[in-house]
């Protein structure tokens, strides 16, 4: 791991609905497409973590992915990294945390 890749940063709901508001990250949802049609975060990505290619993600974006609940999203920044991007940040609570606070979410 090189000296810029950093561990896992672990984003509250609060730290993502910001950077959703501003525009200043891009959510990617790493859950499978069943899941993300059932619901997501408004303005997010579907790149389920079973296909994953690292390849698939937009340059020049602060990307931070999300799950379920977390658990996932940190799978998805060790394949990220491995394809030699140095991404660290994911929404650690996940869809669980966004649904169950009441947030809105996009069917």
């Amino acid at each position: 791991m090189s000296p810029s890749m950093s561990g896992p940063v672990d984003l509250d709901r609060e730290s993502v609905k910001r950077g959703l508001a501003e525009r200043s990250l891009l959510l990617v949802d790493v859950r499978e497409p069943h899941e993300f049609a059932a619901g997501h975060i408004p303005g997010s990505m579907s790149l389920p973590l079973s296909t994953f290619d690292a390849g698939e993600l937009p340059e020049g974006r602060r990307v931070v992915f999300s799950c379920a609940a977390g658990v996932r999203s940190l799978r998805a920044i060790e394949l990220a990294r491995e394809a030699g991007l140095d991404l660290n940040e994911h929404y650690k609570g996940g869809f669980k945390d966004w649904a169950s606070a009441g947030e809105a979410v996009e069917r």
